[in-house]
């Protein structure tokens, strides 16, 4: 029973509070409630758990003013209906309140989907420790300073931030990795729809995919450009039933090999039997497709986690230095969508 005080109301729980229920001392309740990275794991959780269960929460403003942080972390949120950019989103949000800070999420406009420099502008005037830019368009230089650490996702042509930390994985790696994979098979026609060109990451899978036909000597087609959604991807797949020569696809997204797949399949081309379909992403359905696609598998959570330890690092232990995730190589889940050409 939580105590409670002349007036019926129960007082605030205190950090020494916390530190009793945990079994810790009151200085390692204090570094894991301002993010203080360096803190084992079974102690974190062991203070999260007790503070949550006394409905502990640290004083904001006096934290703000000895530590000169606000325990907040924007994020940018582009693109974000879109599989990729809102799991990084989701899995951002879960490793920052982890590490003890909470999130402020900025949406770019609704028909300006790659304006970055509002939202950053909106973020900033919050007075956010840190920012995280999940995805990126190549909108030109981003017109804005950024005098807070900011982890990017991604390319950001012209970012004026001088305390940077980047994770991401090379895409062009990743269209290399599923071309090469049909060019195993046996395929030699090899297609290829892309993302919007406006976006790096669809011109980085495509170049990708342009590589790895050009290093085996095969033929480049100009890539059908789609918009990311099922329905771009449908409306490409429909303009790829007439390359009656094409035998393989390489899909920019699992959302648009969606579409693709339903389009062959309308025409009469089976999967993989008449054209093999890989993709990219591994979203949570594709096992489950019939075919079973064939997919790069993105491991977002992983790169969100390990991006935002470093950046909690460099807002708590500032560098003169980059900070760098070096990522591993694409990792291809190979099931039914792909087979040898007839």
């Amino acid at each position: 029973m939580v105590p409670t005080g002349g007036d019926g109301v129960a007082p605030r729980p205190a950090s020494t509070d916390v530190a009793r229920l945990a079994g810790v001392s009151q200085k390692t309740v204090s570094r894991v409630m301002r993010g203080e990275p360096h803190v084992r794991p079974e102690l974190r959780e062991k203070v999260l758990r007790a503070a949550q269960q006394l409905r502990y929460r640290p004083n904001a403003a006096a934290r703000s003013l000895t530590s000169g942080r606000t325990g907040r972390i924007g994020v940018v949120a582009l693109g974000a209906r879109l599989y990729g950019p809102a799991t990084l989103i989701v899995a951002a949000e879960s490793a920052a309140r982890r590490l003890g800070y909470a999130t402020v999420v900025a949406h770019t406009g609704e028909d300006d989907d790659h304006a970055l420099a509002g939202p950053i502008e909106r973020l900033l005037e919050q007075g956010v420790d840190g920012i995280i830019l999940p995805e990126d368009t190549d909108e030109g230089p981003i017109a804005v300073n950024v005098d807070v650490p900011v982890l990017t996702m991604g390319r950001f042509h012209g970012l004026a931030a001088p305390r940077r930390v980047e994770a991401a994985e090379r895409d062009d790696r990743s269209g290399q990795v599923a071309t090469r994979h049909l060019i195993e098979l046996g395929h030699t026609e090899i297609r290829h729809v892309s993302g919007p060109d406006r976006w790096w990451a669809a011109r980085d899978r495509a170049d990708g995919w342009r590589s790895a036909l050009t290093d085996a000597g095969l033929p480049v087609v100009d890539p059908v450009e789609g918009d990311w959604t099922c329905e771009g991807g449908y409306a490409a797949g429909l303009r790829l039933t007439e390359d009656r020569a094409m035998t393989a696809v390489f899909v920019a997204n699992d959302e648009m090999a969606i579409g693709v797949i339903r389009a062959l399949h309308e025409s009469g081309r089976r999967v993989p039997d008449d054209v093999s379909v890989v993709a990219m992403d591994d979203i949570p359905a594709a096992r489950f497709l019939n075919p079973a696609l064939t997919t790069i598998v993105q491991d977002l959570d992983t790169m969100a986690a390990e991006g935002v330890a470093l950046l909690v690092e460099e807002i708590t232990a500032p560098t003169s230095t980059g900070r760098r995730i070096h990522l591993g190589e694409p990792v291809l889940a190979v099931r039914e969508s792909t087979a040898p050409p007839r």
